[in-house]
Formats: structure tokens, C-alpha cells, sequence
């Protein structure tokens, strides 16, 4: 169990240090959809928000099937979270998670009535991270590509929430 807790923690470790994740919907044909979000929380419990509008198209993907993957670089390594979403509209919620960039997307600020949630919970993750610098990352990457070696940038798991 100790092994697990260090995965989630490591898990958490990357999620807090991300800026930017990338949103994975199936549209109505059965494609693929990713686009950009904001992470809008520092504590990583398993769940990510994200702030959006209702209604969009991610919404009505969402809607329509729950899995969805959210991936991102955090700058210590990468993750990739499969889990299932759901919409909710809670302005405590987003209050809690309310942050001057919203109001980029949002010009009616908390009060926009187009503003909902993208709740996310996880089921299963893989994460790639390392403790070393981006330059030493990519110094190894260059290396082995010149090389033909296999560069050892850092530890890679899978494994469920």
C-alpha cells in the first residue's frame, strides 16, 4: 500500500505544479476532441475543475460520454488521467475556484450565467517524472537520439486511482 500512497503522492506533486491541462472528449462520430483548459485547483484528491462555459461543444461531448482524458506537463514530468467527467453548475464551486484569469473568459465575472463545471474524477493515471532540470531532460533526449540509445529521463507508472 506505501507504494500506492508515493504514486498518488508523486500524482499530486505534478497536478499541483500544472498550469495548462489538455481536455480528451469523444464527439458524437466517435473522434477524439482535445483542447487547452486552465487547472483551477492546487490540491489534487483524485478530482480535477475546470471552469467552462454551458452550453459548447465539450459540454455536449461530456454529456453524451462521460470518459474523458486529461493530460498535461506540470515542468517535474507528465500525466495522463483517464477518469469520468460530469457538468455541474455550483456558484460556491466556483467561487472556491474562481481566479483573476477567469474573468478573461468570463467579461460577466462569477455572476456569467454561462459559467459551469467540468468536474473530473479519476479512475486510472500514468505520470512520467523526473528530478532533473528541462536542459539535463533534453541533453538525454539528444543523446539517445544521436546514440540510438534509450534515454533514461525519469520514472513511468501506471496505475488506478
Amino acid at each position: 500500500m506505501t507504494e500506492h500512497n508515493d504514486d498518488l503522492t508523486r500524482l499530486a506533486d505534478l497536478v499541483k505544479d500544472a498550469k495548462i491541462a489538455l481536455l480528451t472528449t469523444v464527439n458524437d462520430e466517435g473522434h477524439l476532441h482535445s483542447r487547452p483548459l486552465g487547472l483551477q485547483q492546487d490540491d489534487f484528491d483524485g478530482e480535477l475543475w475546470f471552469l467552462t462555459q454551458d452550453p459548447s461543444s465539450k459540454v455536449d461531448e461530456i454529456r453524451a460520454n462521460p470518459q474523458v482524458n486529461v493530460a498535461f506537463d506540470s515542468g517535474k514530468g507528465w500525466v495522463s488521467l483517464a477518469g469520468t467527467a460530469s457538468i455541474e453548475h455550483n456558484s460556491a464551486k466556483v467561487d472556491e475556484l474562481w481566479t483573476p484569469s477567469a474573468s478573461a473568459w468570463f467579461p460577466e465575472g462569477r455572476e456569467d450565467p454561462t459559467i459551469a463545471l467540468v468536474h473530473v474524477k479519476g479512475i486510472s493515471a500514468e505520470i512520467w517524472s523526473t528530478d532533473d532540470p528541462k536542459v539535463v531532460v533534453l541533453f538525454k533526449l539528444t543523446k539517445a537520439a544521436l546514440t540510438g540509445g534509450q534515454p533514461d529521463i525519469g520514472e513511468n507508472k501506471a496505475f488506478g486511482l
